[in-house]
């Protein structure tokens, strides 16, 4: 068994050996059926689309990601067992992709869960299968890079607490910036810098179900540059 699995299949189970796991399964399943079906009126609104399901996952990330990472080394930290893992022979790289995979494996299980929604629609109206798939790999993305932020964030944070706290202010501010370029009269060039950082304005590319190399390659190079620093924050720390 590789570094990286250990540590994959450790986080993983003290996910599901306490609450956390189905708290927050429980959260975003029904805060986004009822979103979908009864804040937006789907019956009633005579549009067959599934834009308005996949619209709000960024905002629920902002709240639901925290909650998942705060304790990714927050938790280490208060209960002494980050200076343990460290010391074990393992690469810094290896632990925090482990801990990555775990926290985006329980996303994935329940972006999974909501797969009988577009099923239990779809004899209402026309769904282009290709789009559906095209949205849910946007979500998977969003999902991956806000990951890899909160871990980032947990790994500077003093306590469970904090992490939670700086997580959602980052991640507002990261998914929400590109609309300061509509709100305020911003030179074409800085609007346009604002829209490339924004985690929300690529999302809402890969939403319409246009899947643009440019934006997948955002997500990426996003998850691979805070996974880069949480691994750093850890060599730091280790030699400090």
């Amino acid at each position: 068994m590789t570094p990286t699995t250990a540590v994959f299949r450790k986080e993983l189970k003290s996910y599901f050996n306490s609450p956390i796991a189905y708290i927050a399964t429980l959260f975003f399943l029904v805060f986004s059926s009822v979103w979908f079906f009864y804040i937006q009126h789907f019956f009633a609104s005579n549009s067959a689309s599934m834009r308005v399901f996949f619209s709000v996952m960024p905002t629920i990330f902002t709240v639901l990601v925290p909650a998942l990472t705060m304790r990714s080394w927050a938790e280490e930290k208060r209960m002494g067992t980050a200076e343990l893992l460290l010391t074990l022979p393992f690469r810094e790289r290896d632990v925090v992709i482990g801990k990555f995979l775990a926290t985006f494996s329980l996303l994935a299980i329940m972006l999974a869960l909501t797969i009988p929604v577009p099923f239990s629609v779809s004899a209402f109206g026309h769904f282009d299968p290709g789009q559906i798939v095209g949205e849910y790999l946007g979500i998977l993305l969003l999902g991956a890079a806000a990951i890899a932020i909160g871990q980032f964030i947990s790994s500077v944070s003093s306590n469970q607490i904090s992490a939670f706290i700086f997580g959602v202010i980052v991640l507002i501010a990261i998914t929400m910036v590109s609309q300061a370029a509509s709100i305020f009269n911003l030179p074409v060039w800085f609007a346009a810098v604002l829209n490339y950082l924004s985690l929300g304005y690529h999302f809402e590319s890969l939403i319409k179900g246009v899947v643009d190399t440019r934006d997948v390659l955002y997500f990426l190079v996003a998850v691979t540059l805070f996974l880069y620093l949480n691994t750093k924050v850890l060599v730091f720390k280790k030699w400090r």
